[in-house]
């Protein structure tokens, strides 16, 4: 199945299916599911249209989605006071959507690429590291620096 010009595998769960997407791990695709309503167990071969659709309506565009309600549960031990007095209710911060801001694909390669560009620009010992093809975060560069070389490449992404 294609979804946003990426193959997922019809065997696999939907949650490992998701790994595929560039920018989505384990802890986001299972946060993706619950947004989206989908099982657990369900696999990419079992979903219906309507899940299909809103799957892809929330991955090319999920700030334009809508909020998610707030489910507000009491503990077990609640006792509901007595209705003679007001009850104060608490003020509530409404809850952080953390997937509303997620990028993936193109996108985050192109944030990615203009992070490292103006690491460069700015001329940080990051940034340094970067146009020198050698490793940027403390790993030894006496005997295995050969893969960072090859892979720590801005022009890579052109």
């Amino acid at each position: 199945m294609h979804i946003l010009g990426v193959l997922l595998p019809d065997n696999q769960l939907v949650k490992h299916a998701l790994t595929h997407f560039y920018g989505i791990g384990k802890k986001t695709s299972q946060r993706l599911c619950a947004r989206v309503q989908i099982h657990d167990r369900c696999r990419m071969r079992n979903l219906n249209q309507s899940q299909v659709t809103a799957l892809t309506a929330f991955l090319s565009s999920p700030a334009n989605s809508p909020p998610v309600a707030p489910h507000v549960l009491a503990a077990p031990t609640y006792v509901p006071p007595p209705l003679s007095q007001p009850v104060p209710q608490p003020e509530v911060a409404p809850p952080v959507d953390r997937l509303r801001e997620i990028k993936i694909e193109s996108d985050l390669r192109r944030q990615m690429r203009e992070n490292i560009a103006h690491q460069r620009m700015i001329g940080s010992y990051v940034g340094r590291r970067h146009a020198m093809h050698l490793p940027v975060r403390g790993q030894n560069t006496q005997s295995n620096a050969r893969t960072a070389r090859k892979l720590n490449r801005v022009e890579r992404y052109n």
